[in-house]
Protein backbone atom coordinates (compact mmCIF):
# COMPACT_ATOMS: atom_id res chain seq x y z
CA UNK A 1 0.00 0.00 0.00
CA UNK A 2 1.39 3.41 -0.92
CA UNK A 3 1.73 6.18 1.64
CA UNK A 4 -1.10 8.03 -0.09
CA UNK A 5 -3.40 5.02 0.13
CA UNK A 6 -2.35 4.49 3.74
CA UNK A 7 -3.22 8.09 4.58
CA UNK A 8 -6.58 7.74 2.87
CA UNK A 9 -7.34 4.60 4.85
CA UNK A 10 -6.39 6.39 8.05
CA UNK A 11 -8.59 9.36 7.15
CA UNK A 12 -11.53 7.04 6.48
CA UNK A 13 -11.14 5.44 9.90
CA UNK A 14 -10.83 8.78 11.67
CA UNK A 15 -13.87 10.18 9.85
CA UNK A 16 -16.16 7.61 11.46
CA UNK A 17 -17.29 10.08 14.09
CA UNK A 18 -19.94 12.70 13.48
CA UNK A 19 -17.74 15.77 13.03
CA UNK A 20 -20.68 18.14 12.82
CA UNK A 21 -22.01 17.00 16.20
CA UNK A 22 -18.50 17.12 17.65
CA UNK A 23 -18.07 20.69 16.42
CA UNK A 24 -21.40 21.76 17.93
CA UNK A 25 -20.57 20.04 21.20
CA UNK A 26 -17.15 21.62 21.58
CA UNK A 27 -18.53 25.03 20.64
CA UNK A 28 -21.27 24.71 23.26
CA UNK A 29 -18.75 23.65 25.89
CA UNK A 30 -16.56 26.66 25.16
CA UNK A 31 -19.59 28.91 25.48
CA UNK A 32 -20.60 27.17 28.72
CA UNK A 33 -17.28 28.05 30.38
CA UNK A 34 -17.50 31.66 29.26
CA UNK A 35 -15.25 31.53 26.22
CA UNK A 36 -15.88 33.08 22.82
CA UNK A 37 -15.62 30.23 20.26
CA UNK A 38 -15.26 32.76 17.46
CA UNK A 39 -12.11 34.44 18.71
CA UNK A 40 -9.16 33.71 16.47
CA UNK A 41 -7.34 31.49 18.96
CA UNK A 42 -10.35 29.16 19.44
CA UNK A 43 -11.87 28.98 15.97
CA UNK A 44 -9.76 25.99 14.93
CA UNK A 45 -10.23 24.39 18.36
CA UNK A 46 -13.91 23.58 17.86
CA UNK A 47 -13.91 23.48 14.06
CA UNK A 48 -11.05 21.01 13.62
CA UNK A 49 -8.58 20.27 16.43
CA UNK A 50 -10.84 18.73 19.10
CA UNK A 51 -13.03 16.74 16.68
CA UNK A 52 -9.91 15.37 14.95
CA UNK A 53 -8.32 14.54 18.31
CA UNK A 54 -11.39 12.64 19.50
CA UNK A 55 -11.57 10.77 16.19
CA UNK A 56 -8.09 9.44 16.96
CA UNK A 57 -8.63 8.95 20.70
CA UNK A 58 -11.73 6.79 20.15
CA UNK A 59 -10.34 4.51 17.42
CA UNK A 60 -10.61 1.58 19.82
CA UNK A 61 -14.39 1.76 19.46
CA UNK A 62 -14.08 0.95 15.74
CA UNK A 63 -13.14 -2.47 14.41
CA UNK A 64 -11.81 -0.92 11.21
CA UNK A 65 -8.94 0.62 13.20
CA UNK A 66 -7.88 -2.65 14.85
CA UNK A 67 -4.37 -3.72 13.83
CA UNK A 68 -4.00 -6.88 11.79
CA UNK A 69 -2.56 -9.52 14.11
CA UNK A 70 -0.36 -11.40 11.64
CA UNK A 71 0.88 -14.61 13.24
CA UNK A 72 3.75 -17.03 12.69
CA UNK A 73 4.20 -20.68 13.56
CA UNK A 74 5.40 -21.01 17.13
CA UNK A 75 8.57 -23.00 17.71
CA UNK A 76 7.86 -23.18 21.42
CA UNK A 77 4.93 -22.87 23.81
CA UNK A 78 7.08 -21.02 26.34
CA UNK A 79 5.75 -17.75 27.77
CA UNK A 80 6.24 -14.61 25.63
CA UNK A 81 6.69 -11.51 27.81
CA UNK A 82 6.59 -7.85 26.73
CA UNK A 83 6.95 -5.11 29.32
CA UNK A 84 6.72 -1.33 29.54
CA UNK A 85 4.19 -0.74 26.75
CA UNK A 86 2.97 2.88 26.93
CA UNK A 87 -0.77 3.30 27.35
CA UNK A 88 -2.97 6.40 27.03
CA UNK A 89 -6.73 6.29 27.45
CA UNK A 90 -9.74 8.42 28.42
CA UNK A 91 -11.71 8.06 31.65
CA UNK A 92 -15.38 7.73 30.76
CA UNK A 93 -16.40 9.57 33.92
CA UNK A 94 -14.64 12.89 33.26
CA UNK A 95 -13.25 12.59 29.69
CA UNK A 96 -9.79 13.18 31.14
CA UNK A 97 -6.76 11.02 30.29
CA UNK A 98 -5.22 8.25 32.30
CA UNK A 99 -1.81 7.03 31.23
CA UNK A 100 1.01 4.72 32.22
CA UNK A 101 2.42 1.36 31.20
CA UNK A 102 1.18 -2.12 30.39
CA UNK A 103 3.11 -5.33 30.98
CA UNK A 104 1.79 -8.47 29.31
CA UNK A 105 2.66 -12.08 28.70
CA UNK A 106 1.05 -14.89 26.77
CA UNK A 107 1.59 -18.61 26.27
CA UNK A 108 1.00 -19.41 22.59
CA UNK A 109 -0.77 -22.50 21.38
CA UNK A 110 0.58 -22.93 17.84
CA UNK A 111 1.24 -19.37 16.69
CA UNK A 112 3.00 -16.23 17.88
CA UNK A 113 2.48 -12.63 16.77
CA UNK A 114 5.04 -9.99 15.83
CA UNK A 115 6.10 -8.13 18.96
CA UNK A 116 5.22 -4.70 17.57
CA UNK A 117 1.64 -5.90 17.11
CA UNK A 118 1.28 -6.30 20.87
CA UNK A 119 2.05 -2.62 21.32
CA UNK A 120 -0.31 -1.68 18.49
CA UNK A 121 -3.08 -3.82 19.98
CA UNK A 122 -2.72 -2.19 23.41
CA UNK A 123 -2.82 1.24 21.77
CA UNK A 124 -5.96 0.35 19.79
CA UNK A 125 -7.77 -1.06 22.85
CA UNK A 126 -6.87 1.99 24.91
CA UNK A 127 -8.34 4.48 22.42
CA UNK A 128 -11.85 4.55 23.82
CA UNK A 129 -13.85 5.91 26.74
CA UNK A 130 -13.33 3.33 29.45
CA UNK A 131 -12.16 2.51 32.97
CA UNK A 132 -8.73 1.15 33.83
CA UNK A 133 -10.17 -2.07 35.24
CA UNK A 134 -12.21 -2.73 32.12
CA UNK A 135 -9.36 -1.84 29.77
CA UNK A 136 -7.03 -4.27 31.54
CA UNK A 137 -9.59 -7.04 31.13
CA UNK A 138 -10.29 -6.09 27.51
CA UNK A 139 -6.59 -6.38 26.65
CA UNK A 140 -6.26 -9.79 28.31
CA UNK A 141 -9.43 -11.34 26.89
CA UNK A 142 -8.96 -9.69 23.49
CA UNK A 143 -5.42 -10.99 23.07
CA UNK A 144 -6.51 -14.45 24.16
CA UNK A 145 -9.13 -14.43 21.39
CA UNK A 146 -6.93 -12.81 18.73
CA UNK A 147 -3.97 -15.14 19.30
CA UNK A 148 -5.86 -18.22 20.44
CA UNK A 149 -3.45 -18.07 23.37
CA UNK A 150 -3.70 -20.61 26.16
CA UNK A 151 -2.90 -17.96 28.78
CA UNK A 152 -2.59 -14.17 28.87
CA UNK A 153 -1.45 -12.07 31.83
CA UNK A 154 -1.76 -8.27 31.90
CA UNK A 155 -0.71 -5.67 34.45
CA UNK A 156 -1.45 -1.95 34.01
CA UNK A 157 -0.03 0.90 36.09
CA UNK A 158 -1.64 4.25 35.41
CA UNK A 159 -2.01 7.81 36.67
CA UNK A 160 -5.45 9.41 36.34
CA UNK A 161 -5.71 13.12 35.62
CA UNK A 162 -9.24 13.14 37.06
CA UNK A 163 -7.49 12.59 40.41
CA UNK A 164 -4.42 14.72 39.77
CA UNK A 165 -6.16 17.78 38.28
CA UNK A 166 -9.44 17.77 40.23
CA UNK A 167 -11.02 16.00 43.20
CA UNK A 168 -8.24 15.10 45.63
CA UNK A 169 -5.67 16.76 43.31
CA UNK A 170 -3.08 14.11 44.11
CA UNK A 171 -1.00 12.20 41.58
CA UNK A 172 -0.81 8.50 42.35
CA UNK A 173 -0.53 5.20 40.51
CA UNK A 174 -3.32 2.65 40.21
CA UNK A 175 -2.43 -0.97 39.43
CA UNK A 176 -4.85 -3.42 37.84
CA UNK A 177 -4.29 -7.01 36.72
CA UNK A 178 -6.22 -9.42 34.53
CA UNK A 179 -5.68 -13.00 33.43
CA UNK A 180 -7.18 -15.10 30.66
CA UNK A 181 -6.68 -18.85 30.97
CA UNK A 182 -4.90 -20.53 33.84
CA UNK A 183 -1.20 -19.65 34.11
CA UNK A 184 1.02 -21.88 36.18
CA UNK A 185 2.72 -20.57 39.31
CA UNK A 186 6.04 -20.65 37.46
CA UNK A 187 4.56 -18.46 34.67
CA UNK A 188 3.22 -15.99 37.21
CA UNK A 189 6.63 -15.80 38.86
CA UNK A 190 8.40 -15.31 35.54
CA UNK A 191 5.98 -12.55 34.58
CA UNK A 192 6.48 -10.78 37.90
CA UNK A 193 10.25 -11.13 37.64
CA UNK A 194 10.16 -9.48 34.19
CA UNK A 195 8.07 -6.60 35.59
CA UNK A 196 10.48 -6.19 38.50
CA UNK A 197 13.46 -6.00 36.15
CA UNK A 198 11.71 -3.38 34.05
CA UNK A 199 10.83 -1.28 37.08
CA UNK A 200 14.34 -1.62 38.51
CA UNK A 201 13.36 -3.51 41.64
Amino acid sequence: MTSTHSQLASDEVESEIDHEKAQRGVRLLLEAVGEDPDRDELAETWQRRVPDAFATLTEGQREAAKPTMRTFDAETTDLVVKTDIPVYSLCEHHLLPFFGTVHLAYRPNEEVVGLSKLTRYVRWQSRQLTMQERLTNDIASGLADELDAATVLVEMNATHLCEAMRGIETESTTTTRATAGEPSEAERERFQAAINRTEGQ
